[in-house]
């Protein structure tokens, strides 16, 4: 082999084997869920730039809370920004009008989104999509099991007009009905609604003992706002879609008392010493907050971590059996996540498999109150 050969030869393997891992983000940064976007957005200027020897590039979009800009995003950063990966988006909405595009261009989508209809029921389109958040049932079971300990006999839902909303309430009734809760109201609203007074005025009228406001967000604030100002004097139940410091803000004292499942991350101080994700959850909490100030993080960045915690452990794996642009390495990239056994992160411990792309149990959720402007534990 002449040496201008070998060197061309060299100078082509050099190429390939430092190529870069380009990874695409797309967050609702704006509209009316940028009080969960915002803090994902933070978070991925935390995360690794180098991974098994890779330069990593994270190539962040906002799609204002909008479907329509998701698939535009994710479009973009395939075609475009030749992505190996997709993490987004932050709602379920958006989420599942991002997947069609992730498969058919086979570009695994990490959604940071909240409802189980992201990845179940498993299918054709599904293989490619996984999620960091949890799965309404986990949180739905510990909302269930404290209203019971609470003597709850009846209660009413209002929810998102969305998928969000939608899959909350299937989740809930499902374990309610099986927990003898009888469900005497169901009522929805708008993310972008100013008033759910004809709606609140309906849960009232059926006396239910509590309410579950199946919200995410700010938007969230306001069903718990009304309730408080027309006198309801029961229990108010909150989703984990409420978990971030904008929505203590804007609910202010209305909020008080509220009782919502969350990943242990946002109580990670709390923890007892032997909690299984204590010290990954504590790592983050350290890491935000030295970035954005004591009391700044959020659940909702918590997600963007945990899907940054799935790529390091999958990234080396899959660079076993394809470079980074190429077809090879996102199919190795896609079973590399499906295949993480045990992996401690932010919320919970990642145990993923082909019929579970989610992969969290009980050990990723806790029940909390608000109590003078924080996030109480309940022991």
């Amino acid at each position: 082999m002449s040496k201008k050969l070998a060197f061309a030869v060299l100078a082509a393997f050099s190429a390939v084997a430092f190529a870069d891992i380009n990874v695409g983000v797309s967050v609702s940064a704006t509209g009316p869920a940028a009080s969960l976007g915002i803090p994902e957005k933070n978070t991925f200027s935390l995360l690794p730039t180098t991974i098994a020897g890779q330069k990593v590039n994270y190539i962040v979009l906002d799609d204002a809370t909008d479907p329509t800009q998701a698939t535009k995003n994710i479009k973009k950063l395939i075609t475009e920004n030749k992505v190996d990966v997709v993490v987004g988006s932050t709602t379920t909405p958006n989420s599942l009008a991002m997947m069609d595009v992730a498969v058919e261009n086979e570009t695994p989508l990490i959604s940071m989104a909240g409802s189980a209809i992201v990845v179940e029921p498993m299918d054709a389109k599904r293989q490619w999509v996984f999620k960091t958040a949890q799965n309404d049932a986990h949180m739905a079971t510990a909302i269930v099991q404290h209203m019971t300990d609470k003597n709850v006999q009846t209660v009413a839902f209002i929810g998102f007009a969305d998928a969000y909303g939608e899959g909350w309430y299937k989740e809930f009734a499902k374990i309610a009905e099986a927990r003898k809760l009888k469900i005497v109201a169901s009522e929805r609203f708008q993310r972008n609604d100013t008033s759910v007074t004809g709606q609140i005025l309906k849960i009232m009228a059926a006396k239910p003992d509590a309410v579950l406001v199946g919200g995410a967000g700010t938007p969230a604030a306001l069903p718990q706002k009304t309730l408080k100002e027309k006198g309801f004097k029961g229990l108010i139940y909150q989703t984990h879609g409420v978990a971030n410091n904008d929505f203590l803000r804007v609910g202010g004292k209305d909020v008080e008392g509220a009782f919502l499942p969350v990943g242990p991350m946002v109580v990670a101080a709390q923890l007892p010493a032997d909690h299984p994700v204590k010290k990954s959850a504590t790592e983050y909490v350290t890491k935000y907050e030295a970035a954005h100030g004591k009391g700044s993080v959020s659940s909702f960045g918590g997600h963007a971590w945990d899907a940054g915690l799935l790529l390091q452990s999958a990234i080396p794996v899959a660079l076993k059996k394809g470079q980074p642009g190429t077809k090879e390495f996102r199919k190795a990239l896609r079973d590399a996540i499906e295949a993480t056994k045990n992996l401690p992160a932010a919320h919970g411990v990642f145990n993923l498999s082909p019929n579970d792309h989610q992969g969290f149990d009980q050990r990723a959720r806790v029940m909390v109150t608000i109590e003078n402007g924080t996030w109480k534990l309940l022991k």
